[in-house]
């Protein structure tokens, strides 16, 4: 049975522990066991970390210790799967560079607010992605620094913050070692999360992470 950590915590407006439920719900239905912990002293654990398959951090903001911090990355340079949603992966210990280029993004400013907006699914062939259509959503739109050598799988458009549109990574894929990384900046409250085209495309994300 696969193995799957996930570490949930950090500010509370982003629903860390209902966020960290449903995925752990999806996984589940997957066959993975799964362990949700509250404490980003799960990650000192080198080796324990080694035997997962898949760690997903649902951590907004706040700060990492080295001691917690550099476990986490070994073990998904080792081959570990990293994935997560919205900010409590790519809005994490902002700090921290070297976890930011892990992720393959970081989190800048949601212009407006709560928004509407829609996601584009992008043509190509992913097992993440496959059968979703284009949607509508209306949360945070995430603009984002990201990582040029990651694989777009959804975008967004943003009208009116530069002279022209900017099309925006939603959902991407990347490696860093060995370890596959997966992300989707949806996912600012449950019942987005919850969509079927979010909830859809998050599993899989998950499920293609995991080693």
């Amino acid at each position: 049975m696969k193995q799957a950590l996930i570490v949930q915590g950090g500010w509370d407006g982003h629903y860390p522990k209902e966020t960290a439920a449903i995925m752990a719900g999806a996984l589940r239905g997957q066959g993975f066991e799964v362990e949700v912990a509250d404490t980003l002293d799960a990650l000192r654990d080198v080796e324990k970390l080694k035997a997962l398959n898949l760690i997903v951090p649902q951590w907004t903001m706040g700060r990492i210790e080295a001691e917690q911090l550099n476990p986490l990355l070994e073990a998904v340079r080792a081959g570990v799967g990293l994935g997560g949603i919205h900010g409590g992966m790519c809005d994490a210990f902002r700090e921290q560079t070297e976890y930011q280029f892990a992720c393959g993004g970081q989190w800048v400013a949601h212009p407006g607010g709560l928004v509407s907006y829609s996601v584009h699914i992008e043509d190509v062939p992913s097992p993440i992605t496959e059968g979703i259509e284009d949607f509508e959503v209306t949360s945070e739109q995430y603009y984002l620094h990201v990582d040029p050598v990651i694989e777009v799988l959804a975008t967004t458009v943003f009208e009116g913050v530069a002279p022209k549109p900017v099309v925006m990574p939603v959902t991407w894929t990347k490696t860093y070692g060995e370890g596959r990384v997966f992300y989707c900046s949806l996912g600012h409250t449950p019942d987005v999360l919850e969509m079927p085209p979010v909830l859809t495309m998050v599993t899989r994300g998950l499920v293609w992470a995991a080693r």
